[in-house]
This record gives C-alpha cells, sequence and structure tokens, in this order.
C-alpha cells in the first residue's frame, strides 16, 4: 500500500468527535435515553471519547457497550470454519434506550446492517443510531449514517485507515493507494 495522504491529524480527529458529540446531544435533546455501543475495534475507543465528551458537556455518564460483529457478517463462507466473536455487551436494556453504534469508517453498510442485527438480539430499541468518523461513499446498502465526522469521497481502489492512539499507538486518518 502506498500512503496517498494523511486526512486527519489528531487534533482533527479530535475536533470531529467533538463536533459528533454536540451533533448527538442535540438530535436526542440531551444525553439522557442514549446508550453509544462501538463496533469492535476501532468504534470502541471512539465510543469513549464520545462518552468522556458527554461526560464533559452533559455532565452524565452515558452507558457504553461494544459488538464484535462478526458472526452476524453475511459474507461469510460456509466452507470456512465457524469464526469466534466476543459478542455484543449492552450494558442496558436496549428497550429503554437509544442506541447509538459507532464505527470509524461506513463503507458498503455491512458493517453498520451487520452490528444492528447484533442489537435486536437484545431486544427493541426506542431508535437506533449511527454515528461515525468517515463516511467514504461506496454504499451497497440503504444505510445512512446519522453523525459523520468527515465524508471523503473515494474510489474502490482507495483504502482509510483511522488510526487511534488506543490501538495504533497514534490517532490519524490516512488514505492509502492499494
Amino acid at each position: 500500500m502506498e500512503l496517498k495522504a494523511k486526512i486527519m491529524d489528531e487534533s482533527a480527529v479530535h475536533r470531529s468527535v467533538a463536533r459528533i458529540t454536540h451533533e448527538i446531544i442535540e438530535k436526542n435533546r440531551g444525553a439522557e435515553g442514549i446508550c453509544l455501543l462501538g463496533v469492535k475495534r476501532r468504534g470502541i475507543p471512539l465510543a469513549k471519547m464520545l462518552r468522556d465528551n458527554i461526560k464533559k458537556f452533559e455532565g452524565i455518564d452515558v452507558p457504553l457497550g461494544h459488538t464484535d460483529i462478526t458472526l452476524y457478517r453475511d459474507d461469510l463462507s460456509e466452507s470456512d470454519p465457524l469464526p469466534t466473536s466476543e459478542g455484543c455487551e449492552i450494558p442496558c436494556n436496549v428497550s429503554d434506550y437509544n442506541i447509538i453504534i459507532v464505527d470509524d469508517v461506513i463503507y458498503t453498510g455491512r458493517t453498520a446492517r451487520a452490528a444492528i442485527d447484533s442489537v435486536f438480539k437484545f431486544g427493541r430499541p426506542k431508535s437506533i443510531q449511527l454515528a461515525v468518523l468517515i463516511d467514504r461513499g461506496h454504499r451497497e446498502l440503504p444505510i445512512r449514517p446519522d453523525f459523520v465526522g468527515k465524508n471523503i469521497p473515494t474510489s474502490k481502489s482507495e483504502l482509510v485507515s483511522v488510526l487511534l492512539d488506543e490501538v495504533d499507538g497514534e490517532t490519524a486518518v490516512c488514505l492509502y493507494n492499494i
């Protein structure tokens, strides 16, 4: 892979997450009744950043969970061995909450669909909203995020890589040619 551009540095990522936090609070008329659900891997630290911002801006500790969508994917081959999954952990009764699924990049929409499926395993939430740091386009399913940090038009021969300190040792968003 060849680095094409560094799209966002650490400061830009934090500004985008702060803006998404304000948009979430505005859309939901506060932070009461919100539960954040990070999609494994990089959605989890992003959800933690949102939770910390909500605490700072609103003084409310919102529930934070996570989901590993591996077993909910629609592209598993029947000939492949059954993948392992850390599952879904939601620390609240979903029917009492607006669930906000948090992921790093939305591309085809298949990960978001799998995350939605994982939530319904626990019941029927008041609503499900989707927050992503990067929307790169090329949707294959009729899924649109409610909150977007940055839209980055890409070609299918490019890769958007979100790096987060908690996982990668640095925070940035890079675009690669593949």
